[in-house]
């Protein structure tokens, strides 16, 4: 069989092009850029919280050694770990502290659903563009009846353009959706885990009221 039978220059071009459209006009070019940017993350393997738990621990060793002001110096890739532990060197209190947590957990998911939003959109519209290349090349079809040539390059149009939608919708758009709809409600559930610990951290750092004793009354009379 000849691949090259189903390479067709123009039916590609109305349905990569057709798709790629339609993603610019539904999706804001932030989540668009961060949906491409994805691609990189498919490849690893599913977020765990276990190592940001073995750090957090380990921090607290420190903090519980050499005080919570120590812990400005740790290094700290994690964004979230380490503006929990930013809060807590400034003596947030713990609600503080569970609440900036959860906020950046949403803000994470939004942004990874967001992505997976738009590749599902394309999902979408790839079948659609493919039939729009359907009915662009019956258009020229009949329109050139009386050339048998011309007949044959618009049916291919016509036929590779609904094959190239189904195949980029299903086959391409749709399971990179899924893939990062999956990886993202993994890292949501996982970074859930680190919040117990780092509040529980907060409250034992939390800084202590200075209590002044009443002095005794024979002395205040002296």
């Amino acid at each position: 069989m000849n691949l090259g039978t189903f390479i067709d220059p123009t039916a590609l071009a109305i349905v990569g092009g057709g798709t790629i459209a339609s993603a610019i006009l539904r999706t804001p070019a932030s989540d668009l850029v961060r949906a491409v940017a994805a691609l990189a993350t498919l490849p690893r393997r599913r977020f765990s919280a276990q190592p940001l738990l073995q750090q957090i621990g380990a921090l607290g060793r420190i903090a519980r050694r050499h005080g919570a002001m120590s812990l400005d110096r740790s290094v700290i890739a994690d964004k979230d770990v380490a503006a929990a532990i930013a809060d807590i060197v400034d003596g947030h209190p713990p609600e503080d502290v569970a609440a900036r947590l959860q906020h950046l957990r949403r803000a994470r998911i939004e942004r990874h659903c967001a992505a997976a939003d738009a590749w599902a959109g394309m999902a979408e519209a790839a079948p659609a563009m493919g039939m729009v290349g359907t009915l662009i090349g019956l258009v020229a079809m009949f329109v050139q009846m009386t050339d048998p040539q011309a007949i044959g390059g618009a049916m291919a149009v016509a036929l590779l353009a609904t094959l190239y939608g189904a195949l980029l919708g299903n086959l391409v758009a749709l399971p990179i959706a899924s893939r990062l709809r999956a990886a993202a409600r993994t890292e949501a559930f996982e970074r859930a885990r680190i919040e117990a610990p780092l509040v529980a951290l907060a409250e034992r750092e939390q800084p202590r009221p200075v209590t002044f004793s009443p002095m005794p009354a024979e002395n205040a009379a002296a």
